[in-house]
């Protein structure tokens, strides 16, 4: 409760929870029907969807490495920020006016991942606001921002649940997300601290470009960070698969897919929350191992249930896992460059580059191989080896 406390009432912290949650109203507009997009109204198909999965990521967490550093490097995190929400703007805007093939591949490959530096920068944003309280609390900062990115899944997704069960298009996700890419522009621009006029010490990092990227690729940290991406990549699997196996052929539908990842996300949101006092003391690597596996089990069974009544009951075991893999990393990986801010958000993003990498060779293989449920055991396997092998590493 203090968390949260903390940020309702620091007005930088308030700023990053309004964009943090802008943000996760956008992307769990756009990121459940990413696939079905692709693959069907498109007709990019299974395997021009793995590559614009695979070029999307790469182009993410290039951005966010280049943005991240360029923050250190200047401390202008405000005018980088601008930046990545003027690309999503972009990307949403002509989607919503000439929506074709290219317009989705030059879209989705390109622009929204640009715009994946503000998630980075608004967790440095935290980060350097939080150096004003106690250490004790910058967990639970931070578990109470990422909680805020999923707060949109339980009010957003269940509203476009009733569009679609009413007859609207999914392509109509690109408009909405048209306005709150505007809102979140307007947050920036108004709420944001300016850059130099911040009561806390922001100073420039000194470092060159290449010496911030050697810094990053030090193998202690390079390994983690790639362990941790095989985490990620069961939730990326999820999503991908999610619209794929709820289907009109068992009797899914879009409807279905939104209130399932609204549930999901709506059951974590409370896990977010109380994770840092429930957990105190118990170490971060042994945590992700147990949120991995319980996450698995949601994910190897999603295929198997999708057309049965206790495909709900999924639910509860993503939830509690994803809250465990979602919010307990950042810190982590925040600690491995204590000293760079920008730099130690934007390792989220290569966290997110090895999972994303690592969930389109699941997606390409396991649809060659046999089908999605293969695909989600692939998903699973990556995400507990990567669990365990930095469970083992972090406890020698």
């Amino acid at each position: 409760m203090s968390a949260i406390r903390l940020c309702l009432t620091d007005p930088a912290l308030r700023a990053a929870g309004i964009v943090m949650a802008l943000q996760g109203a956008v992307v769990c507009s756009f990121g459940p029907y990413f696939s079905t997009l692709a693959v069907h109204s498109f007709g990019f198909g299974d395997h021009g969807y793995a590559v614009l999965l695979a070029l999307s990521s790469l182009v993410s967490v290039s951005a966010s490495v280049v943005g991240g550093i360029r923050a250190d490097q200047t401390a202008n995190r405000r005018q980088v920020t601008l930046i990545a929400v003027s690309s999503l703007l972009l990307g949403t805007f002509l989607m919503s006016v000439t929506p074709g093939p290219w317009v989705f591949a030059l879209t989705a490959a390109l622009l929204i991942p640009v715009s994946s530096i503000t998630f980075g920068q608004v967790f440095a944003l935290a980060r350097l606001a939080a150096t004003s309280y106690p250490p004790q609390d910058r967990d639970g900062i931070m578990a109470v921002i990422r909680a805020l990115f999923a707060a949109p899944f339980v009010v957003v997704l269940p509203l476009w649940s009733l569009a679609f069960a009413a007859g609207a298009k999914v392509t109509l996700i690109f408009p909405v997300a048209l306005l709150l890419t505007a809102l979140m522009l307007t947050a920036v621009l108004r709420l944001w601290p300016a850059d130099g006029s911040t009561p806390w010490d922001d100073r420039p990092s000194g470092l060159t470009f290449r010496a911030a990227l050697s810094e990053m690729g030090h193998p202690r940290i390079a390994a983690r960070v790639i362990a941790l991406g095989a985490v990620f990549s069961a939730s990326t699997v999820y999503m991908a698969i999610i619209s794929l196996v709820m289907v009109p052929e068992i009797g899914r539908g879009t409807q279905d897919v939104a209130l399932y990842v609204g549930l999901v996300a709506g059951l974590e949101v409370p896990f977010m929350l109380l994770i840092p006092s429930l957990t105190r003391g118990i170490p971060r690597t042994r945590l992700i191992l147990a949120g991995a596996a319980l996450y698995a089990v949601h994910v190897a069974l999603l295929p198997v249930l999708a057309a049965t009544p206790f495909v709900w009951l999924l639910v509860l075991p993503a939830a509690i896992g994803g809250a465990v893999t979602l919010t307990v990393p950042i810190a982590y990986l925040q600690d491995l460059l204590a000293d760079r801010p920008g730099a130690g958000a934007s390792l989220m993003a290569v966290q997110r580059l090895a999972g994303d990498a690592t969930a389109a060779t699941c997606f390409a293989l396991g649809t060659t191989l046999a089908g999605y449920g293969t695909v989600a055991l692939l998903g699973v396997a990556a995400s507990l080896i990567g669990a365990t092998a930095l469970w083992a590493a972090d406890r020698r």
